[in-house]
Order: C-alpha cells, then sequence, then structure tokens
C-alpha cells in the first residue's frame, strides 16, 4: 500500500471520527424551538421597515418598571432615546440632549460621582449625557442578588443573540411547565426556546429529549404588569412584544437610517447603470 493511500485512509477515519464527536453536540444544539414573532408581527422587519415610535416608548417602560431591576444596558445613554427614530424623538430637538422628557428621564436617576474637594463619593442628578445606570454595583453584588446567576447587559442582546426580537419574544412568552420526566431545581425556569440540552436532567427516553434549555430567570412579565401610557391592553404578548422591540431598536439604533441610505444607494447605482448604457450605445453607435 502506497503511502498516499496510507495518508488518505488516515485522514478519512480522521475526518470520521470529527464527525461522529461533533455530531451529539450538533444534535443538543438545534434541541429547541425556533423563535417565534407575534401575531401582528416586528413593524421594522424587512428592507422598508421602521420602528413605531409608540411601541418603543411602551418597551422602554416595560424594560425600566421590570427589566431594569435585574439587566443593565451599559452601551445605552439616555440621549439616544431622543435621537432620530427613537422612543422620544422630537423633530423640534434636533440636539438629543435638549430634548425635555429625556431631561426628565435623566434627573430621575442618581449617578455616582465623587466630590472634588473631598474626594468622597456622592451622587448627583442624572444628565442626557450620562449612560443608564445599572441596578447593581459590581457583578459580585448582581450575583449575590441573583442566586450566583449573573443577569446579562441587555444593550445588544437583540444582536447577540440568532433570531434577535423573535428570540427574545419567544423566551420571554415561552416559560412553561416542566415536561414530566424532567427534573429542574426550584431556581430553574424550563422554556424550550433556550438554546441548551437537557439530557443529563431528561429521565426518559434519550431520543425523546423535550427542547430548550433551564434559565435561573424566573417569567419576568404578566397580564397586567405594566400600565401602558396609551391604553394598549397590558397582556404578556403586548408587554413581551413592545420590550423585545425596544431592546431590538437599543441594539441598532441606526438601523432605519441605514436602510434609507441603502435604498437611496441603490437607486443611484441603477440611474448610473442606465446613463452608462446610454453612453455606450451612443460611443460605439455605427461602429459595427
Amino acid at each position: 500500500m502506497s503511502i498516499l493511500t496510507k495518508s488518505l485512509k488516515a485522514l478519512s477515519g480522521a475526518v470520521l471520527a470529527v464527525s461522529l464527536m461533533a455530531a451529539p453536540h450538533s444534535i443538543a444544539a438545534e434541541n429547541f424551538k425556533e423563535p417565534e414573532a407575534p401575531k401582528e408581527g416586528f413593524s421594522f422587519e424587512g428592507p422598508f421597515g421602521t420602528f413605531d415610535q409608540a411601541q418603543l416608548q411602551r418597551g422602554y417602560k416595560v424594560y425600566r418598571e421590570v427589566c431594569s431591576a435585574c439587566h443593565s444596558m451599559k452601551l445605552l445613554s439616555f440621549r439616544n432615546l431622543a435621537q432620530k427614530d427613537g422612543p422620544f424623538y422630537d423633530e423640534k430637538y434636533k440636539n438629543p440632549n435638549d430634548n425635555p422628557i429625556v431631561k426628565q428621564i435623566a434627573s430621575e436617576y442618581d449617578i455616582p460621582t465623587i466630590d472634588p474637594d473631598t474626594g468622597d463619593e456622592t451622587t448627583r442628578k442624572g444628565t442626557p449625557s450620562d449612560r443608564f445606570v445599572s441596578p447593581f454595583k459590581n457583578d459580585e453584588a448582581a450575583k449575590a442578588s441573583n442566586g450566583g446567576a449573573l443577569p446579562p447587559d441587555l444593550s445588544v442582546m437583540a444582536k447577540a443573540r440568532e433570531g434577535g426580537a423573535r428570540y427574545i419574544y419567544s423566551i420571554l412568552t415561552g416559560f412553561r411547565a416542566p415536561p414530566a420526566g424532567l427534573t429542574v431545581a426550584d431556581t430553574q425556569h424550563y422554556n424550550p426556546y433556550v438554546h441548551g440540552s437537557l439530557a443529563t436532567q431528561w429521565k426518559g427516553d434519550p431520543k425523546d429529549v423535550p427542547p430548550g434549555g433551564v434559565l435561573a430567570m424566573p417569567p419576568p412579565l404578566a397580564d397586567g404588569r405594566v400600565t401602558f401610557d396609551d391604553g394598549r391592553k397590558s397582556t404578556l404578548d403586548n408587554e413581551a412584544a413592545d420590550v423585545a422591540t425596544f431592546l431590538e431598536w437599543a441594539s441598532d439604533p441606526h438601523a432605519v437610517e441605514r436602510k434609507q441610505t441603502g435604498f437611496a444607494v441603490i437607486i443611484y447605482l441603477l440611474l448610473m447603470a442606465g446613463v452608462t448604457y446610454i453612453a455606450y450605445r451612443q460611443v460605439w453607435k455605427g461602429k459595427h
């Protein structure tokens, strides 16, 4: 047997071994329910989609009154709320820092700072340029208040998870009672949309492992949890859809502007293609 033949066989064996080793992990990673959108869908989806400002305002309220008790949004500043296409954008205030609603929101927070005269830790009223305030002083304090689990920052959560707003909506509305045969700790909560594997906690047939995983977070939303100022019915679905939309916007505040720019660029390129074609016809006319 030639050296080349032996090498090819060895390589084939190695590839097969890697495939067999990877197979269980691939199956486990795919054992979850695909994220879904609410019945009315999301207005921002698609090449021409835009954010509904009223929905962004409701979503911000859900975040502030519910989610912000545990989750930070360290990459977002108060003034972002007043920028174009944002929840509190007002064309009268070209500079988001001048928006009175955002000024009021920021002033309701105490921002940690240092007294320049004494060097002591103190606080001051927030301004639009300040970042969102984290609910805990540090990660260790966050873990201590949440049974050892660190609540993730939500600034770019919609970009960090496959499915974006659909994933967030599905998680928030997807909490279920554990299926019979699934062992779940008292501090864990079953959700079929979570990416994970329940093989070690499943007591039934290995082929019938239920989809999803467990979360340390209990169901945060429920009917009537938040009162919407515009009269929208405060159902679990509506709360989840609105905060998912807000988090989608927060993860990419310039998404609509980028879509509009892209559309304008496409129109420009089409026009230039037409001009180029006409010029080509004129230059080469009668040369054949």
